[in-house]
């Protein structure tokens, strides 16, 4: 996020960043560490985060805890050393729901969440609503659906690659619907977000079909349109994922995410913030 993010937030801010990238002015591991931070700041976005991985084992599911948990109590303690800033805008994610499907579901819905991802974003998201409540800091979270952009991680990573490749497939005719957000955006919502606070759900208000973000794709790189695989092989194949076990590549549970709507309200960031999202179809950048 960092790199289609920073250069944005340049134009308007002088911006410090901690972490553990070579790019990072400040070096820690919130993880494992309180930072040394040089001074005060007025607003800190906070975008650290563990995601895009299932864990298969218990340290694997630890380390979700201990970036996306610890990690935010350890970056409060920090502030603390230096004076609390006016403002907190918190990236988390609209995995807290806890849904596999559903169609324009809004900050309404109960935070059912239950990975590892979903459960140490919303111990994150607590934690930092009792924070600034004492501290009196504004408190701005914003709930990203899937984020589009150069170097995209997770399933769009998977599916560029794929494209790149000539070997990606949309299963059912891709006609699964997703919402999806272009990173650039956060950028915008931080200055809409700083001084109001909120909880919000953030995407496009088109949820284009996996077979429209391939196609999108594959014109930017100049790659043939994807092939179609029907279900009944996607089945086949999903159940023999399954009987390998961890180590195959496709199981009953990546169909059931490729096949199955899911997409999420922004209504709410739209009429209380007044933000409108870039469009993604015409605007994603491989």
């Amino acid at each position: 996020m960092g790199k289609n993010v920073k250069p944005l937030l340049d134009q308007k801010y002088e911006v410090t960043t901690c972490g553990i990238t070579p790019d990072d002015i400040v070096k820690a591991n919130l993880a494992t560490e309180v930072p040394e931070l040089p001074g005060h700041y007025d607003i800190v976005l906070h975008a650290c985060g563990k995601a895009h991985m299932v864990p298969k084992t218990e340290a694997e599911k630890k380390v979700f805890y201990d970036v996306n948990y610890q990690g935010t109590v350890n970056l409060c303690a920090a502030l603390e050393r230096v004076g609390v800033p006016k403002s907190i805008v918190f990236i988390s994610t609209v995995a807290v729901y806890g849904c596999d499907t559903g169609d324009l579901i809004t900050e309404d819905h109960p935070r059912n969440g239950t990975s590892p991802y979903a459960e140490s974003k919303i111990m994150a998201e607590d934690y930092l609503t009792k924070w600034c409540g004492e501290h009196g800091v504004i408190l701005g979270i914003l709930r990203p659906s899937l984020l589009a952009g150069p170097g995209a991680p997770g399933n769009l990573g998977a599916m560029v690659n794929g494209i790149k490749k000539g070997f990606y497939v949309n299963l059912a005719g891709g006609k699964v619907k997703k919402s999806i957000m272009m990173v650039q955006d956060i950028a915008t919502l931080v200055e809409l977000i700083k001084d109001r606070g909120g909880v919000y759900n953030v995407c496009d208000d088109y949820n284009p079909t996996f077979g429209e973000i391939s196609i999108s794709i594959a014109k930017q790189l100049g790659k043939h349109k994807p092939f179609n695989l029907p279900y009944w092989v996607a089945w086949c194949m999903a159940k023999v994922g399954d009987l390998l076990g961890h180590k195959a590549p496709f199981n009953s549970y990546r169909l059931k995410k490729m096949t199955e709507s899911l997409t999420f309200s922004n209504e709410k960031a739209k009429r209380e913030l007044g933000w409108q999202p870039m469009d993604v179809l015409t605007n994603y950048i491989i």
